[in-house]
């Protein structure tokens, strides 16, 4: 892929994942978020970081369909680190509006309330990845042990999609797009794992 076709995709990929954050501007600035702004703002960033993270995952089943589409592991950390992004967005909310910043109100919902538990959890799971996201970070790691840290984005996004159901009203079916993705999308590992172990063992027969 040339270089300036890179560049104008990943621009394109920056409009794309700013533009729900510009919406939110847009409408708390003009008093249009709805009868429950605060509501809004956090279905809105909390479905965001789940929609980017499971894109994120989705780019190294998707790449192996075909060679031409190498080039798409270039998006994968931008993706990741929108995702943590608007993670971290969908956090401050709860503690700045939902919580007041009270310390001791948000340690009792982070023990009471399992919606709350599961999804500072997946936050949480998502830091250190945030942090090791850079080129320095794997040299210094090296490779094996950084692909083991990283592996622990399943996990944030498994806790994500479970904050998610446990967030809704009993028969609200919103997450069940996402999840199926998502299932989709870790499923196809294991199966890629499945096919390329066939393969081999059906050339040495041969």
């Amino acid at each position: 892929m040339k270089q300036s076709t890179l560049i104008i995709l990943k621009t394109l990929t920056w409009v794309a994942c700013l533009w729900p954050l510009g919406l939110l501007v847009y409408g708390a600035a003009t008093n249009n978020l709805g009868p429950d702004p605060t509501s809004n703002l956090a279905l809105t960033t909390g479905y965001n970081t789940l929609l980017l993270l499971i894109l994120s995952l989705a780019v190294t089943p998707v790449r192996r369909l075909s060679p031409r589409l190498n080039w798409l592991i270039k998006f994968r950390r931008l993706l990741g680190l929108f995702a943590f992004f608007y993670g971290t967005v969908h956090m401050l909310i709860y503690v700045a509006l939902y919580s007041n910043f009270d310390v001791r109100a948000m340690l009792d919902d982070i023990a009471r309330r399992r919606f709350i538990t599961v999804g500072v959890a997946a936050w949480l799971l998502l830091v250190p990845l945030a942090l090791t996201s850079t080129n320095w970070a794997i040299r210094k790691m090296g490779g094996k042990n950084w692909g083991r840290l990283h592996r622990l984005v399943y996990v944030a996004a498994v806790c994500g999609i479970i904050h998610y159901w446990w967030q809704v009203k009993t028969g609200v079916l919103s997450p069940l797009r996402l999840t199926v993705v998502l299932a989709v999308v870790l499923a196809a590992r294991p199966v890629w794992s499945f096919w390329q172990k066939w393969m081999k063992g059906r050339k040495s027969a041969t």
